[in-house]
């Protein structure tokens, strides 16, 4: 005990900011980063980055780096089957001035792959902060929408298909730039 009589702080233990999501294919991301420039010439806004654009599954926020490993185990006894993706409309939030890409009827295979997850992470102790809302797939292509241009008509977009055949747990640094995003691992979808 320091001479003072009081007890030393505690070290907090290091923290990785992470998240799982379905990572596009590179044709996918170029596809999309062309709809995001396209729009942020017509409403303003920042466009995402292109090695950024993805669709989240779990937020988890902070987590400690000596359970990565256990957080990894246990993506990995997540069972879902791959499933086809078709992104073919846009959405605008007015509450975060977003543009978002999705899918105007999901299929089942997604919510239910988000909702696998949520429950393996449950059941192992983990906390996913986003797990009090609905489900909301999306892929964030615009942000920061000026408020006084929100898009009243949103325009078609040709549909995309994504071959979902996994997800993968990420890693967020946050910088003066925005979020960089670090892949730690990959995890197949098996039936």
């Amino acid at each position: 005990m320091p001479p003072d009589g009081l007890a030393a702080p505690q070290a907090r233990p290091a923290t990785a900011r992470v998240f799982f999501a379905l990572w596009p294919p590179a044709a996918i991301v170029e596809q999309l980063a062309d709809i995001a420039r396209s729009a942020a010439s017509q409403l303003g806004g920042k466009a995402t980055r292109p090695e950024s654009i993805h669709l989240t599954l779990a937020f988890l926020g902070e987590v400690a780096e000596s359970r990565l490993p256990l957080l990894a185990r246990t993506a990995a006894s997540v069972r879902a089957a791959p499933f086809e993706l078709q992104i073919d409309t846009l959405g605008y939030w007015s509450h975060n001035h977003l543009l978002w890409a999705g899918c105007s009827a999901a299929p089942s295979e997604l919510p239910g792959l988000a909702a696998a997850l949520q429950q393996q992470l449950a059941a192992a102790g983990f906390v996913v902060a986003d797990a009090g809302r609905p489900f909301a797939p999306h892929l964030s292509l615009l942000r920061k929408i000026p408020v006084a241009h929100p898009p009243k008509i949103l325009p078609p977009i040709v549909p995309l298909a994504w071959s979902c055949t996994g997800f993968v747990l990420v890693r967020s640094q946050l910088s003066a730039s925005g979020p960089e995003y670090k892949i730690l691992a990959e995890f197949p979808l098996v039936p």
